[in-house]
């Protein structure tokens, strides 16, 4: 039996983000962070990172992540939809 080790994808910045973004983005993809779908567009996700959120397009074989877009989290909202769906 043989262990096969997983590459991360190749990761494409279309946009020319930080270095920071960027390295924060790595790190959410090689862990498998949870990702949102785009309901409207297959193909696109978002990606919730600790202040950032991440507007990616996945390759279908998984191979390659092109970076479109990074804005702040708003963690306001967040809590008002949690309390909102809570009721």
């Amino acid at each position: 039996m043989t262990n096969v080790h997983k590459l991360p994808p190749i990761l494409e910045d279309l946009r020319n983000h930080t270095p920071e973004q960027i390295a924060e983005l790595r790190l959410l993809l090689c862990t498998d962070a949870p990702s949102r779908p785009d309901p409207r567009r297959p193909g696109f996700f978002e990606i919730s990172g600790a202040e950032s959120v991440y507007y990616v397009f996945r390759y279908p074989n998984g191979s390659k992540v092109l970076l479109l877009g990074v804005w702040e989290r708003d963690h306001v909202a967040e809590l008002v939809s949690c309390a909102c769906s809570a009721a």
